[in-house]
């Protein structure tokens, strides 16, 4: 059985584990342990995570925060990222982490949670389709990084 719960900092060292993991999956470079720690333990102000835990183990995570304005001026949910570990795949640790933070926005009045998920995962796609989510192919995303950042930074 999964059990969905906030992060705490004795998570911390099990879930810089598992971010690990992530980069390599998504072959990114990955920064070291330490500084995944420290990440974690400075996250910015409104940042929120739900880890997944199966046989005394952190197997996924979902990362989080509210959003405002939305459609019709309500507040919403950014899902920032959701990765489950390749050994937990099928024990429904995704689904379990997604429903507990349906639950939350809910109850937070959060009327929405919008995500982005990679257009060739075909997989992945399928997962949130099953979940009844839609995509809106009339949104593009965007990303501002190092010295395009730096430039509209300096004006």
């Amino acid at each position: 059985m999964v059990a969905i719960r906030a992060c705490e900092v004795a998570d911390h060292p099990g879930l810089a584990g598992l971010m690990a993991e992530m980069q390599a999956h998504y072959r990114v470079p990955c920064p070291s342990d330490a500084e995944i720690r420290a990440g974690l333990a400075n996250r910015p102000a409104g940042t929120e995570l739900l880890v997944a835990e199966h046989d005394s183990a952190i197997v996924g995570f979902a990362a989080f925060s509210a959003i405002y304005p939305g459609p019709g001026l309500r507040p919403g949910c950014f899902l920032k990222e959701i990765y489950v570990a390749q050994a937990a795949r099928g024990l429904g640790a995704g689904r379990a982490l997604l429903a507990e933070l349906a639950r939350l926005a809910l109850a937070r009045g959060l009327g929405r949670i919008d995500w982005t998920a990679a257009r060739d995962d075909e997989r992945l796609l399928r997962f949130y389709g099953n979940l009844g989510a839609k995509q809106h192919q009339e949104k593009v995303f965007f990303r501002l990084t190092g010295e395009e950042l730096a430039r509209l930074a300096d004006g």
